[in-house]
């Protein structure tokens, strides 16, 4: 999420940007009564394994109880929206697969509950309502071919495919910090401590308008910071600049929940010095613009 995070729970307009890296599901009928469940990372070695019963949902085996608590709780509404899905006599294996590092997170969740509304035939923003807690807009994205303008009001859901290739992508960097954000955490803190919802709307759909026509450089920085502003006034929320960069001479923008996996920052100084100083912060992961956005 470029612009928005947090502000979309409450109206405002945000502005996502699908990536090039998804994952893949492969559905095998079998003659079981079972489904068989394998994650796989981006090497084909498996992570997560479980064999889930077809006839109450429960979990037979396990190797992490949390994730298939989750899987269970996502077939469960897939059966709600679609009475048909899973009603034959007959088991099926499944096997997931990311395509970028498992500790990158980009949407993992959000992938795999449009993989399963595809599956179920079902749509997959009402199966990501009845599932989760957010705006929706990870799971716009995933099944987007560009950026996305997304709005989750009280009055409606909506999401357009929009233009936005800046002419200054070689400046734009992604820099990974090695941290996972718990989203429904992140949106509880939110929730409490936010003021002046409203206005917040306001400047952050503002903000999202106007980004997407940016000319140059200099005004998107310009953009970005009074994003960065904005969020911190009305929440009270330390920026990531200030906490981890603050002798960087561009600028660094949180993307999605303060404090998790990636930033966006902007350099003038070629990727050479760009990466170096970042790696010398002890941040080692750094992606040019066109390497992560679709």
């Amino acid at each position: 999420m470029l612009t928005g995070e947090y502000a979309v729970l409450d109206g405002a307009k945000a502005l996502g940007l699908p990536t090039k890296f998804g994952q893949k599901m492969v559905i095998k009928r079998t003659t079981s009564s079972d489904l068989i469940w394998e994650s796989l990372d981006m090497k084909g070695k498996p992570w997560f394994e479980s064999t889930i019963s077809l006839f109450d949902f429960s979990a037979v085996t396990t190797t992490n109880p949390v994730i298939s608590e989750y899987i269970q709780k996502l077939l469960k509404n897939a059966v709600r929206l679609n009475s048909e899905f899973l009603s034959q006599w007959n088991g099926f294996k499944i096997e997931t697969q990311v395509e970028f590092p498992l500790e990158w997170g980009l949407g993992a969740s959000s992938t795999l509950i449009f993989l399963v509304s595809e599956w179920a035939e079902v749509n997959p923003l009402l199966l990501y309502f009845k599932t989760e807690d957010g705006s929706g807009y990870d799971v716009a994205c995933s099944f987007a071919d560009g950026p996305v303008e997304y709005i989750n009001s009280t009055d409606e859901v909506s999401y357009t495919e929009v233009d936005f290739n800046p002419k200054f992508k070689d400046q734009l960097y992604f820099v990974h910090l090695g941290k996972k954000q718990s989203s429904s955490l992140a949106i509880k803190e939110y929730l409490k401590v936010v003021k002046n919802k409203s206005a917040l709307v306001k400047t952050i759909t503002k903000i999202t308008e106007d980004i997407r026509t940016v000319a140059n450089i200099s005004d998107f920085e310009s953009l970005l910071n009074k994003h960065e502003e904005a969020i911190a006034f009305h929440t009270g929320f330390v920026k990531v600049k200030d906490q981890l960069f603050s002798d960087y001479w561009g600028v660094v923008k949180s993307l999605g929940a303060w404090g998790g996996d990636f930033v966006l920052v902007t350099s003038d100084k070629g990727a050479e010095a760009t990466k170096e100083y970042f790696i010398q912060k002890g941040y080692n992961t750094i992606l040019g613009y066109n390497e992560v956005i679709l």
